[in-house]
């Protein structure tokens, strides 16, 4: 599959990546790979194939539920860095 640099970066940016100059050159030949092996595995014949989320048999092995105490609000806040208005500040995702 032909990927641009432009292709690559926008790629990059829906992940919330950044890129540094000279990746996109790399990570295309890269993705171009992925997206190839993607294709091939598009290809099979799977009509039979139930589907699944995990190719082995998994039982969740869950701990006993056990009400505590929890914090309080202001033991939440004491190592906050930036705490305001009752709640953690975090910076804006751009």
């Amino acid at each position: 599959m032909a990927l641009s640099d432009a292709d690559v970066r926008h790629v990059a940016r829906l992940a919330r990546l950044g890129l540094a100059p000279g990746e996109a050159e790399r990570f295309r030949d890269e993705l171009a790979r992925i997206l190839d092996h993607v294709s091939q595995i598009g290809e099979l014949d799977l009509a039979g194939v139930p589907p699944t989320s995990h190719p082995l048999d998994v039982v969740n092995v869950l701990a006993e539920d056990v009400p505590a105490p929890c914090a309080t609000h202001e033991d939440a806040l004491l190592n906050a860095p930036d705490a305001a208005d009752g709640g953690f500040r975090v910076p804006p995702i751009a």
